[in-house]
């Protein structure tokens, strides 16, 4: 630009630097008058305030974060000079200063993008009640009153409240006074074990029998006679009829203890259907992410996530689902256009992918059990990089960015060019641009 072309400088706010960083918002500015000192040159017209928008779950950059507070919040003395052909350096100093100063910084900047999330015990699973005579053996004819399985129907005579903690070898649920107790594993019980049966689910009984303190047996994948014994005095202990012999719905299997999150029956109610849902006994966050993000989530990879109460807190994604469909995109049968049967909708579009982090410091959730949070991910990194605030960029009539340089009592305008956006700040680069340079920003 020549000193006879005559323009404004607009100082850029969050919004526009979020619209240049990949943001949503469209661009508001603060003008400067003419570089030509005449004062009416062609300002710029603040664009309109974005509609408010309400919570959603997607895609909110951090720099979108940002815009809540209008940095440009105060208008900037007048200006007058021009650029530089070359070097980028106004030719005139501005006569007033700038109301704040930062320093231009050499740093790590890391961009992200901020998903809602959802602080609870993860997804519940429920508990379902053994099919009538279910024992997986020709000797299942036995009924709950002859002291054999619990599997058989039966009126339920105990249950827990919701949110109590369920451990290995304490009860799931009683049946006709006759506990159902929780056992560690991954293979559920599917068949009666007795002596001559071997496998996994053997082996499985084997380990919780001797992590509750049961001896006398071999820890293997073969149920012999000392199994037997040991299965007695377990089921003597449990106030169970002494057979030596594990049924359908004598016990339940799962992967730890559990958390009752709903009973599904009462004390009285025969015992069929879901007994109780229940879930792990972390808090965990669990976020529905875009399947367009989801190179964002990585098992392992730290994020940051706000409370309620605006403190954060660092959590590990643990567990990164299937992707799932939501919406319309479920909806099966005909369309209104008389379409043949299958999806009513986009399902790709609404597709989320379930991911799962666990806090690292869970002392730090206090007394939240559930609560609507956010997860910011990280999606890149730069290293060792010059920064300024983004409130420390002015827009050129012609296209692209400069900063204030503050010298002293002198002021001046240099041209620079932008790299990443992250952390409130924006990677910069031009002539005289050092760490220390001292630049003008909005109180």
């Amino acid at each position: 630009m020549t000193s006879q072309e005559e323009g404004t400088v607009e100082r850029v706010s969050a919004q526009e630097a979020a619209d240049a960083g990949g943001g949503e918002l469209e661009p508001r500015a603060e003008t400067l008058p003419s570089f030509d000192g005449s004062g009416g040159g062609g300002a710029v017209e603040p664009a309109a305030e974005p509609a408010p928008r309400g919570r959603r779950r997607g895609m909110r950059t951090a720099l979108i974060a940002a815009c809540a507070v209008v940095i440009a919040a105060a208008a900037v003395g007048a200006a007058s000079g021009a650029f530089g052909g070359g070097g980028g350096q106004a030719d005139a100093s501005a006569p007033t200063g700038p109301p704040a100063t930062a320093k231009v910084q050499r740093t790590t900047l890391t961009s992200s993008q901020t998903m809602d999330g959802q602080l609870g015990y993860g997804d519940t699973s429920a508990v379902q009640a053994p099919s009538s005579g279910a024992s997986g053996s020709s000797q299942s004819g036995q009924s709950a009153q002859g002291g054999g399985s619990a599997s058989a129907a039966g009126i339920v005579t105990w249950m827990p409240s919701d949110g109590d903690t369920i451990t290995r070898g304490k009860p799931v649920y009683k049946v006709n006074q006759q506990s159902v107790p929780l056992l560690y594993g991954s293979v559920p019980l599917y068949r009666t074990l007795s002596p001559g049966s071997s496998g996994s689910d053997v082996k499985m009984l084997e380990q919780n029998l001797r992590a509750l303190g049961y001896k006398g047996f071999t820890v293997d994948s073969t149920y012999d006679s000392d199994t037997a014994a040991a299965v007695e005095k377990w089921q003597g202990d449990l106030g169970r009829t002494e057979t030596g012999e594990v049924k359908v719905g004598d016990a339940v299997v799962a992967s730890g203890a559990r958390r009752v999150a709903k009973a599904g029956l009462a004390i009285g109610d025969t015992l069929a259907g879901n007994v109780l849902t229940w879930t792990g006994t972390d808090r965990v966050i669990s976020v529905d992410l875009p399947v367009q993000y989801a190179d964002l989530a990585k098992k392992g990879g730290e994020s940051t996530v706000t409370l309620p109460d605006n403190s954060t807190v660092t959590a590990v994604v643990t567990d990164i689902g299937t992707p799932t469909s939501s919406g319309n995109a479920s909806g099966s049968g005909s369309s209104d256009s008389g379409g043949s049967s299958g999806s009513a909708g986009s399902g790709s579009s609404n597709a989320t992918l379930p991911v799962e982090l666990k806090v690292k410091d869970t002392k730090k959730l206090g007394s939240y059990q559930a609560a609507a949070v956010s997860v910011e991910f990280a999606s890149g990194v730069r290293s060792n990089v010059l920064a300024v605030p983004i409130s420390a960029l002015y827009a050129l009539p012609h296209g692209g960015y400069a900063v204030e340089v503050v010298t002293g009592t002198k002021t001046e305008y240099r041209k620079v060019t932008l790299g990443m956006f992250g952390n409130g700040m924006v990677e910069v680069s031009g002539t005289g641009i050092t760490a220390g340079t001292v630049v003008g920003v909005p109180k």
